[in-house]
């Protein structure tokens, strides 16, 4: 062999092979990606390209590389199964990048999930006056802590000394580093003009016969048959405040506790949204949360809130829009922390670079959207060195303007460029123009899908007759006439967040798209002015509380007259239809997979014997509705389910309405019975809004509801948002997407900038005004979308 013509072996691994996959709907796909290429998954929603990238390519990455590390060490990983596939070839390290929301801890918040607060912390410890201590002096996560004891010391002979250990951190003491204190409304948590025995208390679950009610009525701290009004001092205190006392009541030991501090461990310790329903609305009626007067919402001891660079506190830096933040890091020349300020200088730019220059490092990390949240996860990899990786994106242009978008196809092109292999699941054509190749996943969703229709380059799809090459170029147009409002949504000096006392009008009856950059404040205005409650229904992104055992059937109350008409037809009780009640599969329980854990190794799930799958005791399949076992209706896509209730001995009035609107909004390849934990983040808005349709409201609150949908299925949802208008709603959308606002009646534009360099509206009127005005960034963009 000529030198020249020599290829090494190392140099022949440039694919990333996958043959046989079969994750969820996937149909024994094979797929070659090329490496250190920028290759974009294209295809409906529930093709299946979730289920490749995150589910069998990266999910058996990390798995692999979580084995590298000893059993001890894996005992503390997330356990994960081997995916169902014959053969993956040449993976290297995975990162994924995801829209999953940052923890809502409220301690959590922009810059403790990036590294920016530790470097702050750390120049704050070096540069401030006065000096206070070390860097946990500076950290609202971190408690001052005093304490001395006597350890045995040998120097010759054994003797004791006293020891003393003290830890300065900078939590406020009084609201424990969350800026908010809890007041508790007593008015909601007893009627004073009962006796206990009446039924006084009005908390949740302490009614006068359940457990609680007779602790509290038989405990003898107080007359259970005097009106609480004419309690004494003392007996208030013992209801209210007593601390943990053991008690004996109807024979039994017990400990009892005070109303408040029960309160505050059972209810006010988790997080609101994961409460019942019932529950949760309690403590949004009992509970006020006010700014900690203290630290007046600084999350910061005094110490730390007087110890300043510059007339600058680290609580006035965390306050800083981060563009601020970073001109007044590079106004600081100490020497002493050069390399520091470099550091910190690189991070906070990293933020600009990536659109997030807006927000502040104080921000709760639980208020960010899930674009936002993907991009925060992504700072800390545009400075890192590695290369030949594996980087995973879930619809990274989610929450993003157009304009927003050419930024963060140069990151990604940047990633690539030092030689990773990038990886995007991808709806939005600017970002499919990029790819160096296209994997397009179909041809329907569900069960339909699950299939390569194309692989090759973009100018390849354009030309394929998929059904994501057929709409790559769709174009709206603008509309010729427009919906006349019938009234007017009056909002007047708002200013969450950074608006500027903006008064505005929102037309009723019409569909009205608020727009502009993100960060210029569209979620605060819809969400912070347009007041929830009567006749509002708000239908966001966020995550839908269930279990796997929860489903589209359970969730949207499908399966409650389903069970009825089963249990009717066959003279049986419908708690037999459930598999969360009697007619569970013993085996599993209802799971349909039996969980076996392998200690340190991945655990594996394995489909149940007895039930195959079915999650029913056999007995209960073989009672039928026009032809069907409860098993098989589950495993119906809403679309066959819609056509199999509508008529015959299987017509049920109630179970069509509701999957008329499942299909409505698009999800009609759902199957009924498919674990909601499952979805992504616009299947679950899209199953809010199938729910809420049946809701009396006069106004819709969409945010983004095209997020995660295909080119094809926005002119769907665009018909349904038609449908709700003309059926007398108002539909308010917060939306980027070019085709709705050309769809609008009436544009919102706010701007001109994000974070400080927004809050104001920049235009008001219909599309075609705001395309002939041509004076803003949406503008802009609209008409180049829409040709003009």
């Amino acid at each position: 062999m000529t030198k020249g013509t020599d290829v090494h072996a190392a140099d022949s691994h440039e694919m990333i092979r996958v043959h046989g996959a079969r994750v969820n709907n996937l149909k024994d796909v094979s797929v070659e990606i090329p490496k250190r290429r920028l290759t974009v998954f294209t295809g409906v929603s529930g093709s299946g390209k979730s289920s490749l990238v995150f589910g069998t390519i990266a999910a058996e990455s990390q798995r692999l590389i979580n084995e590298t590390y000893s059993a001890f060490v894996q005992g503390f990983m997330p356990t994960l199964a081997r995916p169902e596939v014959d053969v993956l070839d040449g993976l290297t390290t995975a990162i994924i990048v995801d829209q999953q929301r940052l923890g809502a801890d409220p301690r959590s918040t922009v810059g403790t999930a990036t590294d920016a607060n530790a470097m702050l912390r750390i120049l704050f410890s070096r540069l401030a006056a006065p000096h206070i201590g070390p860097p946990s002096a500076y950290a609202f996560n971190v408690a001052s802590v005093q304490a001395s004891g006597a350890i045995k010391v040998d120097k010759g002979a054994r003797r004791a000394e006293k020891v003393t250990f003290s830890r300065t951190g900078g939590m406020c003491p009084r609201c424990e580093g969350r800026g908010a204190v809890t007041d508790i409304d007593l008015t909601q948590l007893y009627d004073d003009s009962k006796s206990l025995r009446e039924g006084a208390l009005t908390i949740p679950g302490y009614s006068v016969d359940g457990w609680y009610g007779r602790i509290y009525t038989g405990c003898g701290f107080f007359d259970p048959d005097k009106p609480i009004a004419k309690f004494t001092r003392r007996e208030l205190h013992d209801l209210l405040h007593k601390e943990p006392t053991k008690i004996k009541v109807e024979g039994i030991n017990l400990t009892y506790e005070g109303l408040i501090p029960k309160i505050q461990k059972s209810f006010l310790s988790k997080d609101v949204d994961s409460l019942q329903p019932h529950v949760r609305a309690f403590v949004e009626r009992a509970v006020t949360f006010t700014v900690c007067p203290d630290c007046e919402g600084t999350r910061l001891s005094e110490g730390a809130r007087t110890s300043k660079i510059d007339g600058v506190s680290i609580a006035d830096a965390c306050a800083m829009q981060i563009t601020d933040l970073a001109e007044w890091v590079r106004g600081l020349g100490d020497p002493s922390v050069a390399p520091l300020l470099t550091a910190l200088g690189h991070s906070l730019d990293s933020f600009v670079e990536i659109g997030l220059g807006y927000l502040s490092l104080d921000r709760p990390s639980g208020t960010l959207s899930g674009g936002e949240a993907q991009r925060v996860k992504m700072i800390r990899h545009l400075g890192s060195s590695l290369t030949d990786v594996t980087y995973v994106f879930d619809e990274p242009t989610t929450g993003l303007h157009p304009h927003d978008i050419q930024r963060m196809n140069g990151l990604l092109l940047r990633l690539r460029d030092k030689g990773n292999t990038v990886l995007v699941v991808e709806h939005k054509p600017e970002t499919i123009a990029i790819a160096d190749h296209v994997v397009d996943l179909g041809p329907g969703a569900g069960t339909g899908g699950g299939a390569v229709c194309f692989e090759g380059t973009v100018e390849g799809l354009r030309a394929s007759d998929t059904v994501t090459g057929r709409h790559l170029d769709d174009r709206a147009s603008l509309k010729t006439s427009v919906r006349k409002a019938t009234g007017a949504l009056e909002i007047r000096g708002a200013d969450a967040n950074n608006l500027r006392g903006v008064d505005v009008d929102i037309p009723l009856g019409v569909l009205v798209a608020v727009t502009g950059v993100a960060g210029s404040g569209k979620s605060s205005l819809v969400h912070g002015s347009v007041p929830e409650g009567e006749g509002v229904i708000s239908v966001d992104q966020g995550a839908i509380r269930g279990s796997r055992r929860s489903n589209p059937a359970t969730y949207t109350g499908l399966l409650d007259p389903i069970r009825k008409a089963f249990a009717k037809a066959n003279g049986v009780k419908p708690a037999l239809f459930s598999a969360n009640s009697e007619g569970a599969c013993p085996t599993c329980n209802g799971v349909g997979v039996v969980y076996t854990d392998l200690a340190m190794m991945a655990g594996v799930a394995t489909t149940c014997e007895e039930c195959e799958g079915r999650r029913f005791q056999a007995a209960v399949l073989e009672y039928r509705l026009g032809g069907r076992d409860i098993s098989e209706v589950l495993a119906m896509p809403v679309s066959e389910a819609e056509a199999f209730f509508a008529e015959g001995e299987a017509r049920i009035p109630a179970a069509h309405r509701i999957l008329t609107r499942l299909s409505d909004v698009g999800l009609g390849y759902l199957t009924l019975g498919q674990p909601l934990t499952t979805l992504s983040g616009g299947e679950r808005q899209r199953l809010k809004l199938a729910t809420h349709m049946a809701d009396k409201g006069g106004i819709y609150v969409l945010d983004e509801p095209t997020a995660g949908l295909h080119l094809a299925d926005v002119e769907q949802l665009l018909g349904l948002l038609d449908r709700l208008v003309d059926s007398g709603k108002s539909v308010i959308v917060v939306e980027h997407h070019q085709a709705v606002m050309a769809h609008a009646d009436w544009i919102i534009d706010l701007g001109p900038g994000a974070g400080h360099d927004g809050g104001q509206i920049v235009f008001e009127g219909t599309p075609a005004e705001l395309v002939a005005d041509g004076s803003t960034l949406t503008g802009r963009h609209l008409a180049e979308y829409v040709g003009a």
